[in-house]
Order: C-alpha cells, then structure tokens, then sequence
C-alpha cells in the first residue's frame, strides 16, 4: 500500500491521512486574536499608542462574539458540543495523559476545549473593563480589573503555547501547522467536507473594517 509520509495506520488498521479539520472561520479567529491580543498587550503602556490600543482590544472582543456564534452554528470541530466536556471528562482525559494514554480525537481535547473558551470569556471581560476605564466608571477599580485580567489571560495564553508544543511532540504532529493549514492527522470520514472560505474571508474582512473604524475614530463611543 503507497502512502504519503504523512499517513499513518491506526489500530483498526485503517489507514490515517491529513483530513480538513479546522475550518476558515476557525483559522480566521485563531491567528486574528493572536493579532489583537498582542497588539493590545503591546500598546497598553503607551498614551500615544491608545487608539491603536482600543483597536485591537474592541477588534478581539468582535471576534470572541463571532467565534461564540460560530461555536452554534459552525462546522463539526468548530463547534461547542464538540469539545467543551463536563469538569469530569477534563480530569478523566488529565489522568489517561498520566497514564500515557493521551488524546487522540482530531478536534479539541476537553482539557484544551475549556482553555479556549476560557479566553474567550476573559477577553470579553478584557474589552468590558476595558470600556468602563475609556468611559472612567468606577474610578481606578475598572483599570485595576483590567489589567489584571490581561495579565491573566497572557498567563493562560502561555500555558497554551507550551500545551500545543508538548501535544505535538505526544501526538506526532505539528498543531501550529494544522491550525494554518487546517489539517490533521485522521480517517478520510472524520473530514469536514467544507472548509467555508467565503464566510472565513468575510469574518477577515469585517474585523479590518471594525479596526479601521475603531482606529480612524469612527465609534467615538467606544474611544471617548
């Protein structure tokens, strides 16, 4: 049997091949908030910089809000029921790691699903404390809030870089690839059959127009 270096056989003997897994919309928002998150992190210290500072951080919030949606109505592994698992099934999966029995589905494990939606939250938390210092509510309380919770979430950020290293080396193959690419390993049945380029690029397009406008200062009131 011919198979290309990047097929392997699983324990039915089937043969496992780079299936399309992670669709446009899912890459689109992965390597966007990645973006966001760091332009934001790296603009917060300076008074110059704030309106690209708001651009980035309300840009993030947009996404996590399309991302939210997109978790209901997405394609297989983009969506919630998918991968966010019961506080049960994350300690079941930490413990069969321990006993090197690691994960092997081609969408999320349960321990990274609730990671991510995590982040997702927090960002959201992020963009509101965020608003609420724009607009000086609460005085030093909301900033403080703020600040904390971006610290929070570049630490959590972190724990995931170094979680998607270690589960490339366990599971012998790159994750940050297959999140450019889109591709696994798997059996031909576990593809999604349509990648969604069009809303993909959509969603690409809508986030530079919402940091355009954020930037130019088009939602004043969100900037003032």
């Amino acid at each position: 049997m011919n198979t290309s270096v990047h097929d392997t056989v699983g324990a039915t003997g089937k043969v496992k091949q780079e299936i399309m897994v992670w669709d446009m919309p899912v890459r689109v928002f992965h390597w966007l908030l990645v973006i966001c998150f760091a332009g934001a992190w790296l603009t917060s210290e300076s008074e110059r910089l704030a309106m690209i500072h708001y651009a980035f951080g309300y840009t993030a919030c947009v996404l996590v809000l399309v991302r939210l949606v997109w978790g209901v109505i997405g394609t297989r592994y983009a969506r919630f029921s998918q991968f966010l698992k019961s506080p049960k099934a994350v300690i079941e999966h930490f413990m069969a790691m321990l006993r090197g029995h690691p994960h092997h589905d081609v969408g999320h494990n349960p321990a990274g699903g609730l990671v991510m939606f995590a982040l997702m939250l927090l960002i959201l938390l992020i963009g509101f404390t965020g608003y609420l210092t724009v607009k000086e509510f609460f005085g030093n309380f909301a900033s403080e809030i703020h600040e904390a919770v971006a610290s929070l979430v570049l630490g959590l950020v972190i724990v995931h870089v170094i979680a998607a290293i270690g589960m490339s080396v366990i599971e012998k193959q790159n994750l940050v690839r297959s999140m450019v690419t889109g591709k696994k390993k798997g059996f031909p049945e576990q593809g999604i059959r349509y990648p969604q380029y069009l809303i993909g690029s959509l969603i690409c397009l809508g986030a530079l127009y919402f940091f355009y406008l954020t930037l130019s200062g088009g939602l004043p009131s969100l900037t003032q």
